[in-house]
């Protein structure tokens, strides 16, 4: 089974730090918790503390020094993002920590979507199993495709393939999110 550590330590070196840019979309953030996505969770409540106290250059270091605000970080982000995707159930770790850190970055509906969709076009017209529905919610059935799926290297390939068209997508139709994309494309095969 896949290990939840190994998904958040990747996850967290790409998430790394405080922002607040005007151009997200996602608003506030820290350590890739969007404030906005995220509003009823404690930590806002230490971020908010800290900042009234330390000078903007130093927010960084010392909201990563904080060991309650990790501890937060760490809880939200195994409760809401991989939990919530029964990543704890996905034998293939590296597909685990795609689908994890999708859904960090995208929002658990898309980064189970992408899954699903994968599914979908990898299962030979289906011949290897019947089109799953693509609701965004990883049940036991899509854990249970995604599990038995004879090419999983195949399954790992189409949602970067995903990943990396929504960054395009989102960048062609907003262009000042295209300040984003070294970041976003430094995302796609997040699985190494």
């Amino acid at each position: 089974m896949a290990a939840f550590d190994k998904a958040y330590s990747l996850t967290l070196k790409i998430e790394a730090g405080y922002a607040n840019d005007p151009d997200d979309p996602g608003g506030e953030t820290f350590g890739g918790i969007s404030r906005i996505a995220n509003s009823d969770w404690p930590g806002w409540v230490l971020i908010d503390q800290i900042k009234k106290t330390a000078k903007r250059t130093d927010y960084d270091k010392v909201m990563f020094a904080h060991a309650e605000l990790m501890r937060l970080v760490r809880s939200v982000y195994k409760a809401r993002y991989w939990d919530v995707n029964r990543l704890d159930f996905i034998t293939n770790q590296a597909i685990a920590n795609e689908l994890f850190d999708t859904s960090v970055n995208m929002g658990i509906t898309v980064g189970a979507q992408f899954l699903q969709r994968a599914l979908n076009v990898l299962n030979q017209n289906q011949q290897l199993y019947p089109d799953i529905a693509v609701d965004g919610v990883v049940g036991p059935q899509t854990v249970m495709l995604t599990n038995a799926h004879p090419y999983p290297a195949l399954i790992l390939k189409v949602l970067n393939i995903l990943q990396g068209y929504r960054y395009i997508d989102l960048a062609e139709k907003a262009p000042v999110q295209e300040k984003y994309m070294r970041g976003w494309l430094s995302r796609v095969a997040i699985q190494n």
